[in-house]
């Protein structure tokens, strides 16, 4: 059996409204957990944390690999493992130019694990 995932997809990643109500709000059903799941995990690493917030926040919205990999005392192919899981996770798109590649993240998964976290009451949104 292989441990290769799918990339994260919810009802329309493109869409601009949450994916469903913040945890605050309601429950969150179970299908909507086993799709977001692998995101916040992807995310609960430090080094990739702090890759998607370098990849999210660089000039021009995407983050050549070259200019990732110097940043950390790790090896590159340990930077690409913890790229390919964010890539897998659905948190980043990349593009292969040449010998490097490109990351650029997915602003609507992010707004919809933002949204879901959201804790102020719906009427001061």
């Amino acid at each position: 059996m292989s441990k290769q995932t799918t990339p994260l997809t919810l009802v329309d990643l493109t869409a601009d409204t949450p994916c469903c109500p913040p945890l605050a709000e309601r429950r969150v059903p179970a299908e909507t957990a086993a799709l977001l799941a692998p995101a916040f995990k992807a995310l609960g690493d430090p080094v990739r944390l702090r890759l998607m917030s370098m990849i999210a926040s660089a000039e021009g919205g995407e983050a050549c690999v070259c200019d990732l990999t110097p940043t950390f005392d790790l090896t590159g192919p340990t930077i690409s493992h913890h790229l390919k899981t964010l890539r897998e996770a659905g948190l980043v798109d990349a593009e292969r130019r040449g010998t490097w590649v490109y990351y650029r993240a997915r602003p609507a998964i992010l707004r919809q694990l933002a949204a879901l976290l959201t804790v102020e009451p719906a009427a001061a949104r």
